[in-house]
């Protein structure tokens, strides 16, 4: 039998239905065809996004504030566990707690033994100042000096008004400010774990970013430890000396005075001036040669700190511009007041870490 040469039929082919697409792939009114155009509205949105975070950020100026407040008083805590650390070799937690409880005990004492005495002095140096400075005025206008005496009493008026804010903040230290109880609570927190901070603020960033984050916040915890200790030297040394040196002569609220100078000794090129002023002032209160006295205590405590402390410490902290850190806290006291103006050179030296370290990062790349 031949074989059949029919061929099997083919099978009918289905034609398949037409599934729309789920993107419509025409431009639309937002698309940008243009390359140039599309780069630069890149950069505007960066720019638009800038602003949105500075402007937040200074709607929240404040709470950032008091979390680097946090943070320079948590160094201070360190830094005070790392020197006991060479005389005490014990676990770091234990070395944090001592340095809690010794600071806790100071604060205590000074409001119990001092704190009477000091509020009691403070109610009186706004009434010292006034009498003094119109005394002055009236010196001057004796000696030939023509001014407007209704324009000056306004400015006495501002300037014991100055004074009566200086005293307030001291008796706001001794009791206790909220914000002051934010800074602590928040610095016992970076105090106690702070590798759990710096690991948790490091795995926002990238990878390739992360190691020049860690020199760079290694860098920064020295250089804000020794800046803050060299701070706290020069705060103890003058506070101490100006209070043993008026009470030797006599010098009515020494006390107060001391207290003064060592709080405001933590304000570089603007607290020296103050206080040796407020001193002069009260000096002159009880005299010609009492005040001269109290210039002659200014000027030597001064020239100790300028030329022995400030310079030892000057050699192992951020070397810091004089004029970069008055500029400095003169914004900062303009837009944050008190707490502006205590953070305003810490914050510096930060700033100053961290475009060091980006710019050696730039000259390696």
């Amino acid at each position: 039998m031949a074989e059949s040469t029919a061929k099997p039929p083919r099978p009918r082919r289905v034609a398949k239905a037409k599934i729309p697409p789920l993107v419509d792939l025409h431009a639309g009114p937002t698309d940008i065809s243009d390359t140039l155009i599309r780069t630069e509205a890149k950069k505007a949105a960066v720019w638009i996004g800038m602003a949105a975070l500075l402007g937040l950020a200074i709607f929240l100026a404040q709470p950032l504030l008091v979390i680097f407040g946090g943070m320079v008083f948590a160094a201070m805590i360190d830094g005070g566990a790392r020197l006991l650390g060479r005389v005490l070799p014990i676990a770091r937690g234990w070395r944090v707690t001592i340095v809690l409880l010794l600071t806790l005990a100071f604060i205590s004492w000074t409001a119990m033994f001092t704190g009477s005495q000091i509020a009691a002095q403070a109610a009186q140096l706004p009434g010292i100042v006034e009498a003094q400075t119109l005394r002055v005025l009236e010196w001057l206008r004796g000696h030939g000096v023509q001014f407007d005496m209704q324009s000056a009493e306004g400015l006495i008026d501002k300037v014991v008004g100055g004074v009566g804010q200086i005293t307030s903040a001291v008796g706001g230290v001794i009791g206790g400010l909220t914000t002051a109880f934010l800074i602590a609570v928040m610095a016992i927190y970076f105090a106690a774990e702070p590798q759990l901070y710096r690991r948790g603020f490091a795995w926002l960033l990238p990878q390739g970013q992360r190691a020049h984050f860690e020199g760079t916040a290694t860098i920064m915890g020295r250089t804000l430890r020794r800046l803050l200790a060299g701070r706290l030297l020069g705060m103890a040394v003058e506070g101490v000396a100006t209070w043993a040196l008026l009470a030797a002569y006599g010098v009515p609220m020494a006390a107060l005075l001391g207290l003064l100078t060592g709080l405001l000794a933590f304000l570089p090129n603007i607290g020296a001036p103050i206080s040796g002023a407020l001193m002069i002032l009260v000096g002159f209160s009880g005299g010609v040669d009492m005040g001269i006295y109290c210039i002659i205590v200014y000027v030597v405590v001064q020239v100790v700190d300028g030329n022995i402390i400030v310079p030892m410490v000057a050699k192992r902290t951020a070397d810091l511009a004089p004029a970069l850190v008055l500029g400095a806290q003169l914004i900062m006291g303009a837009l944050f007041g008190l707490l502006g103006l205590m953070l305003a050179d810490p914050l510096v030296a930060m700033l100053k870490v961290a475009l060091e370290r980006q710019s050696e990062k730039n000259e390696s790349a």
